[in-house]
């Protein structure tokens, strides 16, 4: 039992040793999250990219030239994009989501959403933030 112990920690440490941030290139990115920001964020330029590796894959995070920040999980999928000079753009938004934000709040742009595997965190530019779950259903709100 404490050879086998002895031999996990030893694995584990090792495995840690290659997860870590490093700045990289844009054009480093992968295509995938190249391809995300130039479709949704065509007036905008990405000023800097991070690579952070851990134990199931690589994760990105970018900032773009306006400000706004973009988290990409291991699967080049975005699940955080926030800004405090720009609207997130209706687009990425799940459209349950955007249609109770439009009907509820007509004119009021979101500057946060950030997803997980329980549904999506949004933040509006008022200071409301809305919870919904993975249909788009509102969960919570918070001022």
């Amino acid at each position: 039992m404490r050879r086998f112990s002895f031999l996990l920690i030893i694995i584990c440490s090792l495995t840690l040793v290659g997860c870590g941030e490093k700045p990289i290139s844009p054009t480093e990115l992968p295509q995938e999250v190249q391809t995300f920001v130039k479709q949704n964020f065509a007036n905008s330029t990405i000023t800097f990219a991070q690579k952070e590796w851990g134990l199931f894959g690589s994760e990105y995070d970018v900032t773009l030239n306006d400000g706004t920040m973009i988290s990409f999980n291991r699967n080049k999928e975005w699940d955080k994009v926030s800004s405090t000079t720009a609207p997130i753009p209706t687009a990425i938004v799940p459209a349950p989501i955007a249609s109770h934000i439009n009907t509820s709040f007509p004119g009021v742009s979101i500057t946060k959403i950030d997803k997980d595997d329980n549904g999506y965190e949004v933040e509006l530019i008022n200071g409301l933030e809305l919870k919904f779950n993975q249909q788009g259903a509102l969960m919570e709100m918070d001022d």
